[in-house]
């Protein structure tokens, strides 16, 4: 089976509503897929609102924001309960760090010379919570960049104006909404921190220690080493194997829905461990 258990719809900052979004994973052959938006389950709930059938076992999912060191991360909850809670309070409060975040952000950003209205940006990204690429494409959008790379690289990447990353709730507390709602909490994409291997170890030894249980041993396309190092890892920690596309929108290639590849042999797979609530 093809899993993908990381990917994006419209109702967070990927480009596909839902419905195209399953469509399209039906295409790639994808078995088993995660809707995991960020701070939200509404891109999962408008699919199950639909009532339609398919060919892939759709898994609700939420990806959370949080830091570690001072260095942002995220956290993926799989197979959750989408209504719980936990995962309902859990995302208000992320979604309220978040607009305040985008209101710090539109002021540093205007502080570095970039002439950005709060209410057009939100207008333009269609919600009140935007994430950094909503921000990347309005900034581009309105010419104040010639593309989302140099958005990143100028003003929204980590170290500059606009990397507001201060305001999400603690690892232990999302690790707590995700057990709580009876779902696994992953590590997500660790090797896009740009961690050294000993502050990885120690980043997902703190992880396991807090409750975490699993970890992404594949994200996207990457090299084969990377993805043996990752297994190593997760074996050493105790950490559940998983594998996701973190797929956003058509057209990149490095994220393409079901191209995750095959665990190494001696990672355990996550879905061998839960019943799916789909």
């Amino acid at each position: 089976m093809i899993y993908d258990l990381h990917s994006h719809t419209l109702a967070s900052d990927g480009a596909l509503s839902p419905a195209e979004f399953i469509a399209a994973a039906e295409q790639a052959g994808v078995d088993a897929l995660a809707i995991t938006d960020h701070d939200t389950v509404a891109g999962y709930s408008e699919w199950r609102a639909l009532n339609k059938p398919s060919s892939v076992l759709v898994i609700p999912g939420i990806e959370f924001s949080t830091t570690w060191n001072g260095i942002g991360v995220h956290i993926v909850g799989l197979n959750i309960n989408p209504a719980s809670d936990a995962i309902s309070s859990g995302s208000e409060m992320q979604l309220a760090a978040r607009r305040e975040r985008t209101s710090q952000i539109v002021e540093r950003l205007r502080k570095a010379g970039l002439a950005v209205e709060e209410k057009a940006l939100l207008e333009y990204a269609g919600t009140t919570a935007p994430g950094r690429p909503h921000i990347a494409r309005y900034l581009v959008q309105q010419q104040l960049v010639k593309d989302e790379s140099t958005a990143f690289k100028k003003y929204l990447g980590a170290g500059k104006a606009g990397d507001v990353k201060n305001l999400w709730a603690n690892l232990a507390t999302i690790i707590d909404w995700i057990r709580a709602s009876g779902g696994t909490a992953v590590l997500a994409h660790p090797d896009k921190y740009q961690l050294t291997f000993s502050k990885l170890t120690r980043l997902s030894a703190e992880f396991a220690g807090l409750g975490g249980q699993a970890i992404e041993v594949i994200s996207g396309q990457q090299l084969a080493a990377t993805t043996e190092r990752l297994a190593r890892l997760a074996v050493a920690q105790g950490l559940l194997a998983s594998v996701g596309s973190d797929f956003h929108q058509p057209g990149q290639p490095w994220a393409g829905l079901g191209r995750t590849g095959e665990l190494p042999r001696g990672a355990a797979p996550v879905w061998d461990t839960w019943e799916t609530r789909a």
